[in-house]
């Protein structure tokens, strides 16, 4: 299904039917990162999984990223303004919203402007704090890669150290399908994500100051959010339902699949 934001095309997925629980993929990902996800949580909520723009099915042209589509590309918040418009167009009064990775920077941007829309929200594998000095350098590397070998080349290689070690070796498979979705990418559109995750500001206050339950899953083995960042945060909110995968990094939905089924339909039956 599409709706349209803007001038852009935006699809999504609806499976199973109660109370929504929205789930926004990361960077490098589409909306198909939750198979395993809906496939258990559709007998407990209405699923509703979205390709954000550029991503998946809401893909663009190359011809598209004019001037001034890419300042908007280049927010986060314009992400968090698409789930919005979602929700409209959805008659969804209030959900459940979590995301992965970048898909948690574009969550506590909608939870910092809409948080009466939200029954609860949630970070999976992703952090409230801005980047680094030292982390908004290899972003900016990393668009330079883009422009010299192209955005598969980098994905190629950046992919795989979003695994563990065990999980690379016994479902390599996986991993090289999910390299092999990359190549649906335009490279603008990954530099764009990249220069919305530099721009955007510390969100720790959302999660202390958040009025509803946050939900925050971590690997141990992340070395993109590291676990000490995630445990710094996580006295934060004022009810905080936390849970560390021992035998996951950066991909704890397909990693550890069955318990991160298991947290979220725990956190939306509260």
């Amino acid at each position: 299904m599409f709706f349209q934001y803007q001038s852009f095309p935006i699809h999504y997925k609806v499976s199973g039917s109660g109370f929504p629980l929205v789930l926004l993929h990361g960077f490098g990902e589409d909306g198909r990162v939750w198979d395993n996800q809906v496939a258990a949580l559709q007998s407990e909520a209405m699923v509703v999984v979205p390709d954000m723009p550029c991503s998946g099915n809401s893909t663009l042209d190359a011809a598209d990223f004019t001037e001034e589509n890419i300042a908007l590309f280049d927010s986060i918040e314009f992400y968090a303004e698409v789930i919005k418009a979602l929700l409209k167009h959805l008659q969804i009064e209030q959900c459940f919203l979590l995301g992965h990775s970048m898909g948690g920077y574009i969550t506590l941007a909608f939870a910092e402007k809409y948080p009466d829309l939200l029954k609860g929200f949630g970070l999976i594998h992703s952090t409230s704090f801005a980047d680094s000095e030292e982390k908004k350098e290899n972003r900016k590397r990393g668009i330079a890669l883009m422009d010299e070998y192209g955005d598969y080349n980098f994905l190629k290689t950046s992919i795989p150290n979003l695994f563990t070690a065990s999980f690379k070796q016994q479902q390599h498979e996986k991993v090289e399908a999910l390299i092999d979705k990359s190549k649906d990418f335009e490279t603008k559109a990954l530099q764009c994500y990249y220069r919305a995750m530099i721009n955007r500001p510390d969100r720790t206050f959302v999660l202390k100051e958040s009025k509803v339950p946050v939900l925050i899953i971590a690997g141990e083995q992340d070395i993109v959010v590291p676990i000490k960042d995630v445990l710094q945060q996580a006295h934060q909110p004022n009810i905080c339902h936390i849970h560390i995968l021992k035998e996951a990094a950066h991909m704890g939905m397909w990693e550890s699949e069955k318990q991160v089924n298991e947290a979220i339909k725990r956190f939306i039956n509260l």
